[in-house]
């Protein structure tokens, strides 16, 4: 996957997540399950940069 890709799909999860995180702010029963869904969001954006700076680390090795 190039970097422009991998920038695309991170910059998708942050946004789902800072829309529940939104959600969570105005729903007070919901909030819970919100707030662990962002969280969820967010750690697949750290993962999808983690795996592409691991697999471009490797290339230079």
């Amino acid at each position: 996957m190039t970097g422009s890709a991998v920038m695309e799909n991170v910059r998708r999860y942050r946004a789902i997540a800072s829309l529940c995180r939104q959600s969570a702010a105005f729903r007070p029963i919901q909030r819970d399950s919100l707030q662990a869904q962002a969280a969820e969001w967010e750690e697949r954006a750290i993962a999808e940069l983690e795996r592409y700076f691991s697999s471009s680390a490797a290339c230079f090795r």
